[in-house]
């Protein structure tokens, strides 16, 4: 892996921003792509795309999106003695949430806090039930709820997971939260980067949805807003390489994922075959995956009149907590296949996607 890659990885995941609550997540972005595109707009709800028209006439529109939220907390209640009541924005396990370091987003500022835990010198002699995120408290070190509206903290505010991004010692793999989907992120910018002198068959439209972890709501206002003709998702999976046998999906190392299947999308015959032609053309490995989660494809292919769409994704360990692990080797491949798409998607290619 070089330095430029690794950087560019511990830059994005390092940012904090959950859903709703993107805003430093879509600065970065707007920095990053406006060199390298015609245009920046920015839907409604926040979402932030880089557009490169193409020189040919009734070019078909290409959107590649990734989504610039991760998992968080939003603070629900203050309680008298200065610690604060939250809840998830986005899914977790409640037993990873404890005796973690966490950002709180004020008004007034940021400020550190830590998710709490019972020590086991008080549970001795009690039965242990059934932990909810709802039962954690979170806390700043607040002597009081008055102090604590005294620094500015007031419920609606966002707490977010506090960690520096490490290369691990094979220097194959790389530990910190947000992988999903700061992976996408980091794919987008890479690939503009990548086109960035290259006339494209397509006009591109490349950036991040916001609030895909909430329920797949910011992508719906983008794909209004810009209407594209194929819609291609960037997105991150759970690995299952740990307990799961041999048939298990998701894999580090084995390439990028190519969804077939979830609760809310099936990828089409012609689309598929697409995708594999692209891949095996350009010796790109890739792995199939079926998920028991969706990503914002599966609300961008019902939209308009119904939009080809597919999700070029990576899997990594532990995703949604603070300690997600993942492999370079398939970033790496899930970016070439992006910006082979991005070279590649014309009219034609558009007319061999629609269901006929």
């Amino acid at each position: 892996m070089d330095k430029q890659t690794f950087e560019r990885i511990k830059k994005v995941t390092e940012l904090q921003g959950t859903s709703g609550f993107e805003h430093s997540v879509r600065q970065y972005m707007r920095e990053e792509m406006t060199p390298l595109v015609d245009k920046v707009e920015v839907d409604g709800l926040g979402g932030i795309f880089g557009i490169k028209e193409s020189a040919q006439e009734k070019a078909p529109k290409l959107m590649v999106a990734a989504h610039m939220d991760e998992v968080g907390f939003m603070i629900a209640s203050i309680t008298e003695k200065g610690l604060f009541k939250v809840v998830p924005l986005g899914g977790w396990n409640p037993y990873v949430v404890s005796a973690q370091r966490f950002t709180l987003q004020t008004s007034k500022g940021d400020y550190p806090v830590v998710s709490s835990s019972v020590p086991p010198h008080l549970l001795k002699g009690k039965s242990s039930g059934a932990v909810s995120v709802e039962d954690i408290l979170f806390d700043a070190g607040f002597d009081s709820k008055e102090e604590a509206l005294a620094y500015g903290v007031r419920p609606g505010d966002a707490v977010v997971p506090q960690v520096e991004t490490i290369q691990m010692a094979n220097g194959k793999t790389i530990l910190g939260k947000a992988w999903d989907n700061r992976y996408g992120v980091a794919v987008v910018l890479d690939a503009l980067k990548a086109v960035e002198n290259e006339s494209l068959p397509n006009t591109l439209i490349a950036g991040a949805n916001v609030q895909e972890e909430v329920g797949l709501r910011g992508t719906k206002g983008a794909v209004t807003k810009f209407d594209p003709d194929v819609f291609i998702a960037v997105d991150c999976s759970p690995a299952n390489d740990i307990t799961g046998g041999p048939d298990a999906f998701g894999k580090l190392g084995e390439g990028f994922l190519m969804r077939i299947q979830d609760p809310g999308m099936i990828l089409s015959k012609e689309m598929r075959d697409f995708l594999l032609d692209t891949a095996e053309t350009n010796n790109i490995p890739y792995q199939y995956f079926i998920s028991k989660g969706g990503t914002d494809a599966g609300a961008a292919h019902q939209m308009n009149q119904g939009i080809p769409s597919a999700v070029i994704g990576v899997c990594a360990r532990y995703i949604h907590t603070h300690q997600t692990l993942f492999n370079i080797t398939d970033f790496e491949a899930a970016k070439e296949m992006v910006i082979q798409i991005m070279r590649t998607l014309d009219q034609s290619t558009l007319d061999t996607l629609k269901v006929r």
